[in-house]
């Protein structure tokens, strides 16, 4: 029988494997029956209703809410899909589609493959209105190596929180993978949104920062394996061949170059993976004895990345297994 108190290792596998195909396939489902959105527009309202003052306090409020009413989306999935008049196709198509919404693999590709081919046919103007999407910093301050590097860190370090963190958190809690998940998304999104040092979220979203530093901080660490492993595959296919030494020296001696206790390390694997350094002005350097990167470098890392979630899937479904297997023995 399938359902979480009585586990089964192969629907679990079978619906991250579903989830996987669906995202790839298809892509980000609308925004109207998308959960991580309904998590956005939660999180939006309680902001609004924010205080003026006691603004850390209401920021540990407002990720405790936030958290509960995210995870409860997973549980009442996770209830439901366990019940015996739910057919198992069913179950997992259902399952599938709650988890595919919390990773993007495909966005995160198909965005960096547009800003490619607006670099290589030069429409720098169009490259600087999307990079708003990417990055936080003045695009119109960056040359063409800058933008390309500015694409190629934040498709990196959007492996660990827009694809490997969710993918973690699902397997390693087995029964409770859906509950997990949407727990981890609600701190995800919370740092997107309020999770920035300036006047207005310095003190609100506190907290939801310091969660998501937590939260990310194994997976992040974690991402080097899978890259190195990813480059690795990868020189199997291609002739301008990738290097998994310097990928891993990279991020071991310069994944902590940035602010972010974990977004260094996805980056710096890239950087060493691809020999090119990656620079956000007057902030970080990554690779610094490497050539800037090439519009080609956008389409490589999509190369790494792609790879590198598909190793995870394989790693994690037998991580599953063993986890749903020790449950059901104990």
């Amino acid at each position: 029988m399938i359902g979480f108190l009585t586990p089964d290792a192969e629907f679990f596998i079978s619906v991250l494997i579903v989830a996987t195909v669906f995202d790839l396939l298809v892509g980000e489902p609308p925004a109207s029956i998308h959960p991580v959105v309904w998590i956005g527009k939660f999180i939006a309202f309680m902001d609004k209703t924010s205080p003026e003052k006691s603004r850390k306090l209401y920021g540990i409020f407002l990720a405790t809410i936030c958290i509960v009413f995210a995870s409860a989306i997973g549980y009442i999935i996770t209830l439901f899909t366990a019940a015996s008049y739910i057919p198992g196709t069913i179950a997992i198509l259902i399952s599938a589609y709650f988890l595919k919404s919390t990773f993007a693999i495909r966005s995160l590709i198909i965005h960096g493959q547009d800003i490619y081919n607006d670099l290589i046919q030069n429409r720098l103007d169009d490259v600087r209105s999307k990079l708003k999407i990417f990055v936080s910093r003045d695009p119109y301050k960056l040359k063409s190596s800058q933008m390309s590097s500015a694409v190629i860190e934040s498709t990196s370090e959007n492996f660990t929180d827009g694809i490997l963190s969710p993918i973690f958190y699902y397997s390693i809690l087995g029964p409770f993978g859906l509950v997990a998940v949407y727990a981890y998304k609600a701190v995800n999104t919370l740092d997107s949104m309020v999770g920035y040092k300036n006047d207005t979220y310095n003190e609100l979203g506190y907290v939801s920062a310091k969660l998501d530093d937590v939260l990310n901080w194994v997976p992040a660490r974690m991402s080097v394996v899978f890259i190195a492993l990813s480059a690795f595959v990868v020189n199997i296919f291609v002739e301008k061949k990738l290097s998994i030494v310097d990928s891993l020296k990279c991020a071991y001696y310069e994944g902590g170059f940035t602010s972010s206790p974990n977004s260094g390390y996805p980056m710096a694997a890239v950087s060493g993976a691809l020999r090119i350094k990656l620079e956000k002005p007057d902030t970080y350097t990554l690779g610094d004895s490497f050539p800037e990167p090439e519009p080609s470098d956008i389409k490589r890392v999509s190369q790494i990345i792609i790879s590198a979630a598909i190793i995870s899937i394989i790693i994690f479904s037998l991580i599953i297994y063993g986890i749903m297997n020790l449950i059901g023995y104990i």
